[in-house]
């Protein structure tokens, strides 16, 4: 199974904006990952906006790797649950994702492997208050889909996370503090060329 709201082979891709826009804002990330997780809290809510106001489309890309690094498969469990909250439309997506990563444990706490938590996390998203959402995460509904989004971030090339890119051009997100940069100075990396 395919979760809605995906692009690309196998759905490896989860789109937020426009199916049609004309610039793609592309964020590679793992949910375990904490610089992730400063960039989501920093500029999540700012890339949402421009999204919505037609100035990107953003694909989301995930990996896994920290399962691998530090253990567990709370990263593979956690897109399972975020491909089940795509079934649900892409608002409920994007609240989840940072439902998630502001609840994110330290990197070896594989809290996101128990899907109780995942489920407990969801309660703050009103859209996902659904039988049918519950019973997809219970029942790992979307774990092979997980794992073939995660084989695709192997292969494409990006090294570590986040990577985020304009139309394919880098876009710092991250500063030299180690905390996202302000909106004002991401916004002026994804203006268009």
């Amino acid at each position: 199974m395919i979760p809605a709201n995906t692009r690309g082979p196998g759905g490896i891709v989860v789109r937020y904006g426009d199916t049609d826009a004309a610039h793609v804002l592309s964020v590679y990330a793992d949910l375990r990952c904490p610089y992730c997780k400063r960039m989501e809290l920093g500029l999540g809510a700012v890339m949402e906006r421009a999204a919505d106001d037609g100035r990107f489309a953003v694909d989301h890309h995930f990996g896994t790797f920290i399962d691998d690094s530090a253990g567990g498969s709370g990263s593979l469990e956690a897109l399972a649950a975020l491909g089940a909250a795509a079934d649900e439309g892409q608002k409920p997506f994007m609240h989840y994702l940072r439902a998630l990563y502001a609840d994110q444990p330290s990197e070896d706490v594989d809290a996101f492997a128990d899907r109780d938590t995942l489920l407990r996390l969801a309660d703050e998203v009103q859209a996902l208050h659904t039988d049918a959402f519950r019973q997809k995460v219970a029942e790992r509904t979307y774990l092979p889909w997980a794992a073939q989004v995660a084989a695709a971030f192997g292969t494409s090339g990006v090294r570590s996370t986040p990577t985020v890119l304009i139309d394919r051009t880098p876009v710092p997100v991250i500063g030299p503090t180690g905390y996202a940069v302000t909106p004002e100075a991401f916004l002026a990396g994804t203006a268009p060329r």
